[in-house]
């Protein structure tokens, strides 16, 4: 079963530290934003197994983030 899940970047000192909106325990950090997304996914996929071994319930993915401009 193929979920989608909402990758959230944000550029720190040393790169970039990325994080799953809907599984916050998976969190990683790269030189680059591209290598933090690949090093995000590997992560991603080291949940789902530890969580299958484990017999956990993996979070639903799906989620959508949507920036909301304001005057302030």
């Amino acid at each position: 079963m193929a979920r989608t899940y909402t990758a959230k970047y944000t550029k720190i000192g040393v790169g970039y530290m990325g994080q799953l909106v809907e599984w916050p325990e998976v969190v990683t950090e790269g030189k680059s934003i591209e290598e933090c997304r690949e090093i995000l996914r590997d992560a991603l996929r080291e949940m789902i197994a530890a969580y299958k071994q484990q017999g956990c319930e993996i979070p639903l993915g799906d989620g959508l983030l949507e920036q909301m401009p304001v005057e302030a």
